[in-house]
């Protein structure tokens, strides 16, 4: 069992950056493949970033290639989303996502593929 706490969300203007924090409860962090995903009002959640348990895969979507980096640090149990160049177009609520791994080495984009989810964190960015 993990508990995931988002935090860093908010307003910015276009052109501005956030740092999303995504911290996890629990001693086997390094076990959890991690992703970030959004959710636009009348949208579906879809997935931004993920990353696999040991952080050597990484995925990105095209709508956020050269401007996000997810990272994580398993001595802190927290992964981060630094978000750059921000647009209007990437608002919405931020969710960070974990899923139990057996180690392998995958990163997985499927919102049915995480067992466990943070409350999420709005951000928003203004024109």
């Amino acid at each position: 069992q993990v508990q995931l706490v988002e935090s860093g969300g908010g307003l910015v203007q276009a052109g501005g950056s956030l740092r999303l924090s995504c911290a996890a409860s629990g001693r086997t962090f390094s076990r959890y493949a991690m992703g970030w995903f959004r959710q636009a009002p009348g949208k579906e959640r879809e997935a931004v970033t993920a990353m696999s348990s040991s952080g050597g895969r990484v995925y990105y979507a095209d709508s956020v290639k050269g401007r996000f980096t997810i990272s994580r640090d398993n001595t802190k149990n927290t992964m981060y989303l630094q978000m750059n160049s921000l647009k209007p177009e990437d608002t919405a609520v931020y969710y960070c996502a974990a899923t139990l791994t057996s180690g392998d080495n995958y990163y997985y984009t499927g919102t049915y593929e995480y067992s466990y989810w943070g409350q999420g964190t709005q951000v928003t960015v203004s024109s």
